[in-house]
This record gives C-alpha cells, sequence and structure tokens, in this order.
C-alpha cells in the first residue's frame, strides 16, 4: 500500500512497498521505476538470485547499467572480462555492452541494478546468449553452468 497521496510527492518507498516480481532469473522488488516513485532517469532494483541461477549474456541498447552487491558472490561478466563480485563491490555496464550475472556459488546473492534513463524507447534488453562468441565463453573457462 503506497503512503504517499500521490505518486507525484512520493520520496520514500518502504520495504513493504516495493512491487515484487517473480523474474526468469531472479526475484525482484522494484523500489524505483516511473510507476512507483516520480522519477524520470532512474530504475532501481533489489534482485535475489538463487545458486546455480544466472542472467546470461544480454545488453540493454539504451540504458547503462550499475550493479551492486548487496551479500553474497556473483561472476560478473562485462564483455570477454569477468571478476567475482563481493558485498560493497560494484561493475558499471555502458550502454550496448554485452554482460552477464552468475551464481556459481552455494549462497543467494542479492544485488541492486541501477539503470538509466528509465524512459528509455526501443526494445529494453536483447539477449545474446545462444550467439558465438557468448554461448561458448564460459564453457573454455571451465566455469559452472547456471541453470
Amino acid at each position: 500500500m503506497l503512503r504517499s497521496s500521490t505518486l507525484t510527492d512520493r520520496r520514500f518507498v518502504t520495504a513493504e512497498e516495493t512491487l515484487t516480481e517473480v523474474a526468469p532469473f531472479t526475484l525482484n522488488a522494484w523500489m524505483s521505476r516511473p510507476d512507483i516513485v516520480p522519477c524520470k532517469e532512474l530504475l532501481m532494483v533489489r534482485a535475489t538470485m538463487e545458486p546455480g541461477r544466472c542472467h546470461p549474456f544480454h545488453y540493454h541498447p539504451t540504458r547503462e547499467e550499475i550493479i551492486y552487491i548487496v551479500s553474497g558472490q556473483a561472476e560478473q561478466w562485462c564483455g570477454r572480462e569477468w571478476r567475482t563480485l563481493h558485498p560493497g563491490e560494484m561493475a558499471l555496464i555502458p550502454k550496448g555492452e554485452v554482460h552477464g550475472t552468475y551464481n556459481s556459488f552455494r549462497e543467494p546473492v542479492v544485488f541492486l541494478a541501477i539503470l538509466s534513463p528509465a524512459g528509455a524507447e526501443g526494445e529494453d534488453m536483447i539477449d545474446v546468449s545462444l550467439e558465438e562468441p557468448w554461448l561458448g565463453l564460459r564453457e573454455s573457462k571451465s566455469l559452472i553452468h547456471c541453470r
């Protein structure tokens, strides 16, 4: 239930007021989107990814993104480079860069995904996970597959 009298003056969002959705890769708790707060430039979602799950290689043609780890660990790819991100660490993904988030660890990873602009036009996300070189990239590194 929204506490602000109208969307146009809303500045705070409690945990109970987030919009929750089950996505193919994560459990999402949306905190900033134009239908929640009067933002024009920012989207923010708190995502929980279970062990063995992933958001495979994709890109956003019209948005840049920050992924910030709250708890757990993530195998984060930006282009052909990857690192294990830990709590308090982040990755910047420029507009149009292929990236993927993989939880090849034993505990869930919770992260914030912050994207801009909020009202981008056109297709938001392009999946390239079944195309080369992305299809075989993780396999060439002998990394755990996600489901």
